[in-house]
C-alpha cells in the first residue's frame, strides 16, 4: 500500500494529464464480504492487467460481463478492464499490446494465448470536444471520447454491465443498482431505452441473448420499444450482425435465443432460415437438432465449429435454391454450386459470415451428394476427404430430422467401421453407366512414307 501511494504521489505530472479524475459521484462500493466473488474464477490475466496499470498510477478495473458472471458464480468466459489511461498509456505500460479500432479505439494486451481488452473510460458522445460522429438515425458510429468513470458508466448498456470490479481492493463498484437487478433475475437498460436503442441496435440482440443465457427477465420499459425499433439492424454492418449472433449462438442457450428472437421480431433479415425454415416442419426440425447439438456441445465444454453451425442453418436455403436451378435444367452439381454461391451471396448483403467460416460451410454442403454413392470406389475415397466427419454429422442431422431416410446415415456409421473385407461386401451395385473409352483410330503414316 505504501509502495502505491508513493507511486501515485511522485508519478510524472504529465503521465495521465489527458484522462480526467474520476468526479465524486453516487456509486455503491460492495465489499468482499458482501459479493462473495470466488478469486478463483478471476484470470491471472485480468488480475496482472489491473495491476499494471495500477502500478503506474492508473485507475483500472475488471468491467462489465466478466463482474456480472463472477456475481453470478460463473466463470467468465472473457475478462475486460477499464481504466482512466488513454489507449496510447495502456500501450507504453505493456510491452506486449496494440491499439486496435477506429468506431472505439482499445488495447488488447497479450499474456501467453490469453487477451485482456482494455478501454479508456467514455465520456458522452455528444461532447463537440471528443473523437464522436452520430448518423442522423442515433447510431453512433464513431465514439473515441474518453471521460470519468462515472461518466463510462452511464454509456454502459444494461445496469448488470456497469460494475467495476478492483482485484486489490475486492470491491465491487455499483453506480446504477445493477447488483440488485442481478440478484432480482432483471435486465435493465441504462437511461432511455428507445435512445439507447437508436444509439447501437446491437443492444436488441444482446439483450435478447443476455436474457437467455442469464435467465434474467427484460425489463418491461427495456423490452417494449425492441419490436417497433427492430429494423435499424438493416444499418448494422453485416460484420458486426455476425459477431453478435456468432455469441448468440454459441451461447449455450442458443433454442431459447432463436426463438427469443422470433417472438420480439428481430430475426427478419439476419438469417433467412428464421425467416422461412422455422415454418416449415423438416426445416424447423432440423435447425433445432442443430442448435441442440450446439448448445450440448457449448454446456459439456466441447469445441464447436462456427462453420458446421452456420452451414446447418443456411441448408434449407441452398436446397431451395438447388431445386430451383435443377429445375432450371441443370445437372444437379452445378445445381448445387449455383445454389451455394447464391445463398452466400445473399447472406453476406446482410449478416457477413467470414470467409474462413465460409469455404469450409461450402465444402460441407458439397460432400452431401457423394453419401448417396455407395458402389464402386467412391466411398472409399469420401472417407479419405479431410472434411468427411463433419459433413458426416451433418448427414446425421439430414437423416435424424426427416429429410433422408435413416437408413443412409446407418450405412454410412457401419460402413466407417468395419474392416476391409466386410467394406466390400456393403458397397451396392454400380447403377451408373460405364463411361465408354475412346477408341483410337489407326495411326497416321508419317509423311513421305
Amino acid at each position: 500500500m505504501i509502495k502505491k501511494l508513493l507511486q501515485r504521489v511522485f508519478k510524472p505530472a504529465t503521465s495521465n494529464k489527458s484522462a480526467p479524475a474520476t468526479p465524486a459521484g453516487k456509486v455503491e462500493r460492495i465489499s468482499a464480504r458482501v459479493h462473495r466473488i470466488d478469486r478463483k474464477l478471476l484470470s491471472n490475466a485480468a488480475i496482472k492487467t489491473t495491476e499494471g496499470l495500477q502500478k503506474a498510477g492508473f485507475e483500472a478495473f475488471v468491467v462489465g460481463g466478466a463482474v456480472r458472471d463472477l456475481l453470478l458464480k460463473q466463470r467468465p468466459k472473457d475478462f475486460d478492464v477499464a481504466t482512466n489511461a488513454t489507449p496510447e498509456q495502456v500501450n507504453k505500460v505493456f510491452r506486449r499490446s496494440r491499439i486496435i479500432g477506429r468506431r472505439f479505439r482499445l488495447v488488447h494486451v497479450m499474456f501467453g494465448d490469453e487477451v485482456i481488452e482494455v478501454s479508456t473510460f467514455r465520456g458522452s458522445h455528444l461532447n463537440e470536444q471528443g473523437d464522436a460522429k452520430v448518423a442522423d438515425t442515433g447510431r453512433i458510429l464513431r465514439d473515441n471520447v474518453f471521460g470519468s468513470q462515472e461518466e463510462d458508466a452511464v454509456r454502459r448498456d444494461f445496469t448488470a454491465n456497469a460494475l467495476y470490479y478492483d482485484p486489490a481492493s475486492e470491491e465491487v463498484l455499483d453506480f446504477h443498482q445493477g447488483v440488485p437487478d442481478i440478484q432480482a433475475g432483471i435486465l435493465r437498460m441504462i437511461g432511455d431505452p428507445v435512445t439507447r436503442y437508436r444509439e447501437d441496435p446491437v443492444r436488441m440482440l444482446r439483450a435478447v441473448r443476455l436474457s437467455a443465457k442469464l435467465g434474467l427477465k427484460i425489463d418491461k420499459a427495456t423490452e417494449q420499444p425492441i419490436s417497433e425499433l427492430a429494423d435499424l439492424l438493416h444499418d448494422v454492418p453485416p460484420s458486426r450482425l455476425f459477431d453478435e449472433m456468432l455469441k448468440l449462438f454459441l451461447s449455450g442457450h442458443a433454442i431459447e435465443s432463436a426463438n427469443a428472437l422470433r417472438q420480439h421480431g428481430l430475426h427478419h433479415g439476419l438469417l433467412p432460415l428464421l425467416d422461412v425454415v422455422l415454418e416449415q416442419p423438416i426445416g424447423e426440425r432440423f435447425v433445432k437438432l442443430a442448435l441442440k447439438n450446439t448448445d450440448e456441445r457449448v454446456l459439456s465444454g466441447k469445441p464447436v465449429s462456427p462453420s458446421f453451425l452456420f452451414a446447418t442453418l443456411l441448408w434449407h436455403e441452398v436446397l431451395l435454391a438447388w431445386k430451383k436451378f435443377e429445375q432450371q435444367g441443370n445437372k444437379p452439381i452445378p445445381a448445387l454450386h449455383m445454389a451455394m454461391d447464391e445463398v452466400c451471396d445473399i447472406q453476406a448483403e446482410k449478416m457477413a459470415i467470414h470467409k474462413r467460416f465460409s469455404a469450409t460451410m461450402r465444402e460441407i454442403w458439397g460432400l452431401q451428394p457423394r453419401f448417396e454413392q455407395r458402389a464402386g470406389k467412391r466411398p472409399y475415397s469420401l472417407l479419405e476427404n479431410p472434411r468427411y466427419r463433419a459433413a458426416y454429422d451433418f448427414l446425421l442431422l439430414r437423416c435424424e430430422s426427416g429429410e433422408l431416410p435413416a437408413e443412409l446415415g446407418q450405412w454410412w456409421t457401419d460402413f466407417a467401421n468395419a474392416d476391409g473385407e466386410q467394406r466390400q461386401t456393403m458397397l451396392l451395385p454400380e447403377t451408373a453407366p460405364k463411361k465408354r473409352r475412346r477408341r483410337r483410330g489407326p495411326k497416321k503414316s508419317a509423311a513421305g512414307e
